[in-house]
């Protein structure tokens, strides 16, 4: 994405009233800020300090927010627990609070709107990401394309579109495939791409212009904003084009290493990138007329179709890693709670963390087609993507001074300083990119509000739900007090109750019965819940514990994920749930049991993977190999009640907003949450459930 900037950084920069003087001081103007905003932001921010402040080796806007959220109370995740902390994955590393580290934790503790305001300020950056995975094809894929009319210069403009549009319609249909059969070719892509462009532009500067290293200087940054004035700021909305994709590098950290990236931008894409930036103003310099096609104008002729073929390529790659970075996000905010759930698919068997999403896919193939038609300019196009860009990388400063202050307690001396310089920059582009707003810019703002305004009531309608659930719970107590019996016909097999409480007995449990008074002579309540870490190990998914004494039978199951991790299990679970439970009850860990609402102590993490894998293999044996086994009498009648077979009761709720509410709820609530509701992924679907052993209990929650 970085290196497809060339394509159209110049033309959309010089797209404006800004016009070319004889003494270049244009050009020297705009090349010594695109040198100094790479150099800055790319390489010093992101590359040498943002990607420091991992999560676990992953980047991203959730990755500095899962970060923050983990080192003060800024989670609104509903149901984490103590036991959460004990994850590999959420080590913290103890050391004394500063004054201002101590100050911002407890403001964000006292004020919950600000909490709440975060997460509003973390979608926008997370939105205007999703908005470059619309834009980003159509800029690089046009501006590729539109190389063709330097030779055949009747090719009407329709044509261009409908060859870009054919590109982007294969690229989006192709993605089901998913991207590891052709990944191979990504790196020799990139690395022809860059190779070209930086042998190309040290052709342009030794042919043309020699001297342009003296462009360099800021010196002629302040020249060029004194003599250009307000023209010159606004033309600033194209320079930030040059450093399009450093958050979607970041973003993609977690399929590489810290040390790679470093290394590949530091050695290989920073020096050929300037190359290619000095090359093409060298050029400029000595053909103002070219401005417009100024990057396929300056490649020299014998090369012309290799450096075409090998652009549109280029593009393609560069709209590639940008559309599989929207489903990664995509399905992070589903396991946040943040977007409805959708279809995701695992596109390859060895490579963890491919997917693929169809709804997401074809909705931004025909947005990204309708930018492309209906805009049909690479010019009105760049200004919408510099805003998109700007917003992002200004959401990471200001999550990156909270990183610096909450979790490095860095000096504020050092915090200021990084705010100042990195901030004031960005801001500066900000405030040019929102200038442009009238001819293009628009667009991310329209699609980043559609997409916060879906996030927000998502996570609102679902935090309310599970609000109904904690106060509608029934009491352990009460349920204990029924006696072992619980007051009904105990029949053979196996419950699983899924509820989002991880304490107490779901309402949807208690309705049930209430209605039919009879159940499973083993009860497992189950929570599948997202801990603030980017993947739960194996080994530390299951908590276990009991509701009530043995003769009860009851168990509560939690099975913890990442926000990083795929809620699909690719193994039995239900094998596998129950011999963990076996497991649980013969190791003697019976007698800590849920006999309250705070239950934090009761649960006990199995982790022993060759015991758990050995009692899966004598459980699908059957339970006659088991007559003469060591295991005990209450294993024995979980083996027989999994045998007589497992039913899943599942809480199909419906939400109803209040009858005193105010109009804009009951609309937000009744129509737009009751439209998302029905047309997402049910909750069977996601788990897996199968269809002829389920019930589903239906209730009505009011808000």
């Amino acid at each position: 994405d970085i290196s497809t900037s060339p394509l159209y950084v110049y033309k959309t920069t010089f797209s404006g009233k800004l016009s070319l003087h004889e003494d270049d001081e244009e050009i020297y103007g705009v090349l010594s800020f695109i040198f100094w905003t790479f150099t800055l932001i790319a390489l010093f921010k992101y590359i040498f300090i943002v990607m420091s402040a991992n999560d676990n080796g992953e980047g991203g806007t959730f990755a500095l927010y899962s970060l923050l959220c983990r080192h003060a109370r800024l989670s609104i995740l509903p149901n984490q627990q103590d036991a959460d902390k004990k994850l590999s994955a959420y080590a913290i590393e103890e050391s004394a609070d500063t004054w201002h580290s101590s100050a911002l934790k407890s403001f964000f503790e006292k004020h919950p709107r600000f909490r709440k305001g975060l997460l509003i300020f973390v979608l926008l950056g997370t939105c205007m990401t999703i908005g470059d995975g619309i834009l980003t094809p159509a800029i690089s894929v046009l501006s590729a394309v539109s190389g063709v009319k330097l030779k055949f210069p009747g090719l009407h403009e329709n044509y261009i579109v409908i060859i870009s549009c054919v590109i982007l319609v294969g690229l989006f249909s192709l993605q089901h495939h998913g991207t590891h059969k052709v990944a191979f070719m990504f790196a020799p892509i990139v690395t022809a791409w860059l190779l070209c462009i930086s042998g190309i532009g040290i052709y342009n500067i030794i042919k043309w212009n020699p001297h342009i290293f003296r462009a360099l200087s800021p010196f002629y940054m302040l020249k060029f904003l004194r003599s250009t004035g307000m023209e010159g700021w606004v033309s600033l909305g194209g320079v930030v084009l040059s450093i399009t994709g450093v958050e979607t590098m970041f973003a993609d950290l977690g399929h590489f290493s810290t040390l790679s990236i470093k290394i590949a931008f530091t050695l290989v894409v920073y020096p050929c990138l300037v190359l290619a930036y000095l090359g093409e103003a060298a050029f400029l310099s000595r053909h103002h007329d070219d401005i417009q096609r100024s990057f396929y104008k300056a490649i020299p002729e014998p090369v012309f179709w290799p450096v075409f073929i090998v652009a549109t390529s280029a593009a393609v790659v560069g709209s590639q890693a940008v559309i599989t970075a929207t489903f990664s996000i995509i399905s992070q905010c589903c396991a946040l709670n943040c977007f409805p759930r959708v279809k995701i698919i695992h596109t390859s068997s060895k490579i963890y963390g491919q997917i693929y999403i169809p709804e997401v896919n074809w909705i931004l193939m025909c947005l990204c087609l309708a930018v492309t038609i209906g805009l049909r300019d690479t010019n009105m196009i760049g200004h919408a993507y510099g805003l998109a860009v700007t917003t992002v990388m200004f959401v990471t400063t200001c999550l990156m001074v909270m990183v610096m202050i909450i979790v490095w307690k860095q000096k504020i001396i050092i915090t200021v300083a990084f705010m100042v310089l990195f901030g004031s920059v960005e801001l500066l582009y900000l405030s040019a990119a929102f200038f442009k707003v009238p001819e293009g810019g628009w667009i991310p703002l329209v699609l980043s509000l559609i997409f916060m305004a879906i996030m927000f009531l998502w996570n609102y309608g679902t935090l309310k739900k599970h609000q109904f659930d904690v106060e509608n719970k029934v009491s352990v107590n009460r349920i204990l007090s029924l006696g072992p019996g619980l007051g009904m016909v105990r029949v053979p097999g196996i419950g699983l109750v899924y509820t989002n409480l991880v304490t107490g007995i779901p309402a949807i449990f208690g309705h049930f019965v209430t209605n039919l008074p009879a159940f499973h002579q083993v009860v497992i309540f189950i929570c599948i819940k997202s801990v603030q870490v980017p993947y739960v190990s194996e080994k530390e998914r299951f908590l276990i514990g009991r509701v009530g004494p043995k003769e009860y039978g009851m168990f509560r199951c939690i099975v913890r994920y990442g926000y990083k991790d795929l809620q699909q299990e690719n193994y039995n679970f239900e094998n596998r749930l129950v011999s963990t439970i076996i497991q649980f009850v013969e190791t003697g860990e019976g007698e800590l049991t849920e006999s309250s609402d705070a239950p934090e102590h009761s649960f006990t993490c199995l982790n022993h993977e060759e015991n758990m894998m050995h009692n899966t293999h004598v459980m699908i044996s059957g339970i006659q190999n088991l007559e003469g086994s060591c295991l005990k009498d209450e294993s024995l009648q979980i083996l027989k009640a999994k045998e007589s077979g497992i039913a899943y009761i599942l809480g199909h709720c419906h939400a109803k907003a209040n009858k005193s509410s105010s109009f804009f709820k009951k609309f937000a609530i009744d129509v737009v949450y009751a439209f998302l509701s029905k047309n997402c992924r049910g909750p069977d679907v996601v788990l897996n459930l199968p269809h002829t052993s389920l019930l589903e209990v239906g209730m009505i929650y009011y808000v």
